[in-house]
């Protein structure tokens, strides 16, 4: 049965801090996630070659010296503990005895720095959502799905501590309501489509786990609020939509919360600090040390309420200093004790505010992250237990809030962003509010050949 949230896991915006949350996960080796401790969460990929059967042999030795690199760069700055991230490469994913062959080289080498060191690890294994590889996409069966579980049981069963994927559902119509910053249609994939996709996988992947003795994770909705962050970053499409979409894809991600999934969060799901106020589990955030990455507006606001400190992904690429992947390995450990060195001293709530005031004011997608901002985001999200009205409940209350910060001369937008306000606003409140009678309307406003709306369970 799925759970319920109805209110949010905290009385205060006082408690809502870095490195606690309300249910930490203790992990097979006794590390404790979101009890008090921030700890780095790395991820790293193969410089750029081909994933074939015939590079398998130096993909997996690169790999090795990836894990080895940082694994020796995390007991040489005496780091408390490390997460790390495999995600892997859909080819890896497609084939995944690949995939399963890497993670096992992973983990064994994790097992025998922790063996020889003491070095407490968490490995946290994300297979790509390969359903979105065929046109239109095939979400509850078939080949690619076929191999997304095998990658995922046989990962569990050789030791993978976390779960957690980057699931598409939805996605094949919301790519085109990014570029036109159409709101209207991003409703009806995150909260009709995407949100029942996200019960029946969490319930799959929440399976798997319990079998074999993971931890059930987490989503993120990069395809959809990310991919409008990096948008908007080049100019393409309004800042504006890109903050409003960073709040409606929460009750789509809310969903696997409800099915199983216990965090912590994944880095790039910067909706986790509206999960992480309702539910109270961990979460992993990036920001500015992701920026080998990607960049963003949200560089230290991100790391405010943050259970994980993350460097999203880095190519195994040699710097003057070293190779990158080590380079970013010490850049989180100087993060995370800079801010554990605050909290160990009783200034975790000043080192919050400061990371958060000192982006919120400058870009809308900041704003929306704020801490007071999250709590009334939230509260609307918790008052229905329907994720469409939820989500479109969600698009008004962040134009509301964004609103208010341009009434109130704190939120610094330009005219054309602030007209897009109006103009956003304008597309939820043509939305009718009868979930059956908005279905309807889709079913002949999207293209039939771009989604296939029985695999979501609907006719």
């Amino acid at each position: 049965m799925s759970l319920q949230f109805t209110k949010l896991a905290y009385d205060s915006v006082d408690d809502f801090v870095y490195g606690q949350c309300k249910k930490p996960i203790t992990c097979k080796n006794g590390m404790i996630i979101g009890g008090g401790i921030i700890y780095p969460e790395v991820n790293f990929t193969l410089p750029p070659m081909n994933a074939t059967q015939a590079t398998l042999p130096e993909a997996k030795r690169i790999y090795k010296e990836m894990v080895d690199g940082v694994l020796k760069k995390a007991h040489e700055l005496h780091a408390p503990g490390v997460v790390i991230e495999f995600e892997t490469l859909p080819q890896y994913t497609e084939n995944p005895e690949w995939g399963i062959e890497i993670h096992k080289i992973l983990r064994d080498t994790m097992y025998t720095y922790e063996a020889k060191y003491g070095l407490k690890s968490v490995l946290r294994m994300t297979p790509n959502d390969l359903r979105e590889m065929s046109r239109p996409p095939i979400m509850r069966s078939g080949p690619y799905w076929d191999a997304m579980v095998r990658i995922f049981e046989q990962t569990a069963k050789d030791g993978a501590d976390i779960l957690a994927i980057e699931s598409t559902g939805g996605k094949e119509i919301n790519d085109d309501a990014i570029v036109n910053a159409d709101l209207r249609t991003s409703v009806f994939a995150l909260g009709c489509l995407g949100a029942r996709d996200m019960k029946w996988l969490w319930q799959n992947i929440t399976q798997i786990a319990d079998t074999y003795g993971a931890i059930s994770g987490g989503d993120s909705a990069c395809g959809f609020a990310n991919t409008s962050m990096v948008l908007a970053e080049q100019g393409f499409i309004p800042k504006v939509y890109a903050a409003v979409m960073r709040a409606m894809v929460t009750p789509r991600a809310l969903v696997a919360l409800e099915n199983g999934a216990v965090g912590p969060g994944k880095d790039c799901a910067y909706e986790n600090v509206y999960l992480k106020a309702i539910t109270g589990t961990p979460i992993s955030l990036e920001g500015k040390t992701a920026a080998c990455a990607h960049f963003s507006p949200i560089g230290n606001i991100a790391a405010s309420v943050a259970d994980l400190w993350s460097n999203e992904s880095i190519q195994q690429v040699k710097l003057l200093s070293g190779f990158a992947p080590v380079v970013s390995t010490e850049q989180l450990i100087y993060d995370c004790r800079l801010m554990n060195k605050a909290t160990e001293k009783g200034y975790t709530k000043l080192l919050r505010d400061l990371l958060v005031e000192s982006d919120c004011y400058l870009d809308p997608q900041a704003y929306i992250l704020a801490p007071e901002n999250v709590f009334e985001i939230a509260r609307e999200i918790v008052k229905s237990q329907n994720p469409f009205i939820r989500t479109l409940n969600t698009g008004k209350k962040a134009l509301e809030i964004l609103q208010r910060g341009v009434d109130k001369k704190e939120l610094h937008l330009d005219e054309r962003e602030v007209d897009w306000i109006d103009r956003l606003r304008d597309q939820l409140d043509e939305i009718p509010e009868d979930e059956e009678a908005f279905i309807a309307e889709m079913k002949d406003e999207v293209d039939s050949d771009k989604y296939n709306i029985k695999e979501y369970g609907l006719e």
